[in-house]
């Protein structure tokens, strides 16, 4: 292990080009081991200074049910998560439903699309066979671009069809323009899309850069992995009487890190440049890839 060390790779064996970085970042906690562990892998130091939480609520599982009860999804073509928790969220009401399935074991087929790696959740647990027991009837749709709009362009024309579409709802945080956007863009090439609340997205409060502002080390880079995280952050640094300049001054050499367009779009929305954004975003596997790239180092 010494060796690798000393030729600049991590004790994974991997590339160290982050090796002695510190790297914070205020992904949910859904998502924020998976991200540590990439970063472990790389050699750096992570920081986790989560903004938001996402998790369901009772409120949401009510407002799921009716669509989970037996035959509920006949009237609708499809069904589009445009995000890992929306596809957790619908699989605890599954396992929470009594009866049949939604989908009977004949009709038409039926879509039921996801992004990049969000999808591998539906083939855990028998997800499908909880919609409908007939596996025929389900094509599995992942679209090329893992992004809202990409997963509209693979939908293609609507035809007036119904699309059901689990997506947050936004407690005390403005929502961002994601989901609004991809709700216009299905309406715009011909789907009636329906929109149900399947979990929240909250601030985590007042305290929650209290690590950020007690850090006194080089912090090297900080991830966000959507703009929901940056108005949090923003939040937070105001509750202790800091703003973003601050953040700026003491660490001007700090990369900001957007996980695709969409997120450095909404990132910048706040006033906050963003330097590294990766192309290749349907996993956390490019983000780490564009950030060892810009931040440099040695292979092995």
């Amino acid at each position: 292990m010494a060796a690798a060390l000393a030729l600049g790779c991590s004790p994974s064996g991997l590339p160290s080009q982050l090796s002695g970085r510190r790297v914070a970042f205020t992904t949910p906690l859904t998502y924020a081991g998976r991200l540590a562990r990439l970063l472990e892998l790389r050699g750096a130091t992570p920081l986790h200074l989560p903004t938001v939480v996402v998790d369901t609520a009772p409120r949401t599982l009510v407002a799921l049910r009716p669509y989970l009860a037996a035959g509920a999804l006949e009237s609708f073509s499809a069904l589009a998560f445009t995000s890992r928790n929306g596809i957790t969220a619908f699989s605890l009401g599954l396992a929470d439903a009594d009866g049949p399935q939604p989908l009977s074991d004949s009709g038409e087929l039926f879509t039921i699309a996801a992004l990049g790696k969000d999808a591998e959740l539906l083939h855990d647990e028998g997800f499908l066979s909880k919609i409908c027991r007939n596996p025929n009837r389900i094509r599995v749709l992942v679209p090329e671009i893992a992004s809202p709009a990409g997963l509209v362009e693979s939908l293609g024309a609507g035809s007036g069809r119904r699309i059901l579409c689990p997506v947050p709802s936004v407690v005390d945080l403005e929502e961002p323009p994601v989901v609004p956007d991809f709700l216009r863009d299905l309406w715009a090439r011909g789907w009636a899309p329906e929109r149900v609340p399947a979990y929240e997205t909250r601030w985590t409060g007042p305290r929650c850069m209290e690590g950020l502002v007690a850090l006194d080390t080089v912090l090297d880079a900080m991830v966000f992995t959507s703009s929901a995280e940056v108005e949090g952050l923003i939040k937070g640094l105001q509750a202790l009487g800091w703003d973003w300049g601050k953040v700026r001054r003491r660490w001007p050499k700090m990369l900001v890190c957007a996980h695709g367009p969409v997120t450095a779009k909404g990132v910048e929305r706040f006033g906050v440049r963003v330097d590294v954004v990766n192309s290749k975003f349907s996993s956390f596997d490019g983000l780490i890839e564009a950030l060892t790239s810009k931040l440099g180092g040695f292979g092995c």
